[in-house]
């Protein structure tokens, strides 16, 4: 399949969409096809979190806020796992997409290319520039590199896979580590801070034996204050923002909890089908966006996690029953 998707990007014009509040690792693997196949725009129309706006500050790369698809032949969405995240409609046009989280079917009859065992897209589209005989410079190196280091929380949750992806990386681009983490290392601003506070402010949680499953409402830098939640006790954070009748809700866990088997981007998938949404993600970090009361779509979400703790402690009691 990347063979093909290589073959494709070489002719006409594309646009790469990014998903909304785009992080390094879209932005990232935007800039290397960007760099690496002719004629390609790159579009984030739901904008770029902060990270991601210094590393197109410091690459020199601009990123447009609007886009009209009809000036394009090949629509092309990378790090999003549903349609509904690149925030605009796509029906009817020839699109490509790559991705690593949990497919929720939006993309199964385009040209789509998932790989659920990636912790980064960058990984994905380091192997698609080496089937397409593409050279990684040391901008392209870089933008990568910190793709990989940011999904995986500072090689916290690497596996064996990323790891020698990122060395390829460093050794293909004659990039150094420090360069990588110099532009990982922002200090939270000022907005940040407040907003990790009033997350704590307006907390809720409940409880099942040591299991602490909280939700909170914001309105700016939900995977954040999901992050401050969970440093402050919760096994698994919820937040979401209203904005009319649009909301979005980011959503954490611990690895503890999902070595246990829990995985977030299934449940928000789930959640986001009965409420006509759109959810998914990764096993400890996920979202959901789409139209509807987000203090009711997180009540479902902390009800569906308070049943896979109380599922658990039903098979403990069982096994030590038998």
């Amino acid at each position: 399949m990347l063979s093909a998707i290589a073959k494709k990007l070489m002719s006409g014009k594309k646009v790469v969409l990014l998903h909304g509040n785009a992080d390094p690792d879209a932005l990232g693997s935007a800039y290397a096809l960007y760099r690496s196949f002719p004629d390609v725009t790159v579009a984030a129309l739901g904008g770029l979190d902060r990270l991601a706006k210094v590393m197109a500050i410091n690459l020199e790369f601009e990123v447009e806020s609007t886009v009209d698809l009809d000036q394009y032949d090949v629509v092309v969405a990378v790090d999003s796992s549903s349609r509904d995240q690149i925030g605009i409609d796509v029906t009817g046009r020839d699109v490509v997409a790559i991705d690593h989280h949990s497919p929720c079917g939006d993309w199964d009859d385009e040209m789509f290319y998932c790989d659920e065992g990636r912790r980064s897209c960058a990984e994905i589209i380091f192997e698609l520039l080496r089937v397409a005989g593409s050279p990684v410079d040391r901008p392209i190196g870089l933008a990568l590199a910190v793709g990989m280091i940011t999904d995986s929380g500072h090689f916290r949750f690497a596996n064996s896979a990323l790891l020698r992806t990122f060395s390829e990386v460093m050794e293909t681009s004659g990039i150094n580590m420090d360069e990588a983490m110099d532009l990982t290392d922002l200090e939270p601003d000022v907005s940040e801070r407040i907003s990790q506070l009033k997350g704590a402010q307006r907390m809720r949680f409940d409880r099942l034996g040591d299991h602490i499953v909280a939700i909170s409402l914001g309105s700016a830098h939900e995977s954040s204050v999901c992050k401050s939640m969970l440093g402050i006790g919760a096994d698994v954070a919820f937040v979401g923002s209203q904005r009319d009748e649009r909301f979005r809700i980011s959503a954490r866990a611990r690895q503890s909890t999902v070595r246990k088997g829990f995985h977030l981007g299934k449940l928000l998938d789930q959640v986001g089908g009965e409420t006509s949404n759109s959810g998914g993600g990764h096993a400890g970090a996920a979202g959901l966006t789409g139209v509807g009361d987000v203090e009711a779509v997180l009540n479902m979400c902390m009800a569906r996690t308070m049943d896979f703790f109380r599922e658990q402690r039903r098979a403990a009691e069982t096994r030590c029953d038998q």
